[in-house]
């Protein structure tokens, strides 16, 4: 690569490295996997770089990389989360039924959203992005985006609503 493209890359990163973090970390909810995705998704990109500039959209082109790592990274997590759970569940001491003391709060609610309703929603609200540009990130139509957005916000309305309506219960109020 020339010392111009080089450049250029170094610039990219400058400007993107904090944003794309920033969704990874909204994304997966880990401020140490955030970092490494988003580490991860531009050395991907510097190793194509002619071919990302080329594509005239570099930006959505990272935001869609690091959408498909923190997929694959929840994905395991999920998998790894069930191999735990197996074990605990063959033995006789566990414990039935989910805990109620816990608390809920935005980044638990978005958790509990499937993947693509809480990249929109992230992208959208978190990131400020316009419909054209989240569905440019992650590769779907723009009305696939409006519905998903649309579904998660409610979602996440009802998710944190139950949250209201269990501390109400909790504090005694009626």
């Amino acid at each position: 690569m020339t010392d111009d493209t080089s450049a250029e890359f170094h610039d990219f990163f400058d400007r993107h490295y904090a944003e794309l973090a920033r969704l990874a970390f909204l994304l997966t909810g880990e401020a140490d996997a955030a970092d490494d995705l988003a580490a991860d998704a531009l050395l991907a990109l510097w190793d194509r770089w002619d071919r990302v500039r080329a594509a005239g959209h570099p930006v959505a082109y990272a935001r869609g990389v690091v959408a498909n790592m923190a997929r694959s990274r929840i994905r395991g997590a999920v998998r790894e989360r069930r191999r735990v759970a197996l074990f605990w569940s063959r033995r006789q001491d566990h414990t039935e039924g989910p805990d109620l003391a816990a608390v809920l709060d935005v980044r638990q609610a978005l958790r509990r959203l499937p993947f693509r309703k809480r990249a929109c929603v992230v992208l959208r609200h978190a990131l400020d992005l316009s419909e054209k540009d989240t569905a440019l990130a992650l590769g779907i139509s723009v009305g696939t985006v409006k519905s998903q957005t649309s579904k998660g916000m409610a979602e996440l309305e009802r998710l944190l609503g139950d949250r209201t309506a269990l501390e109400t219960a909790g504090s005694g109020r009626r």
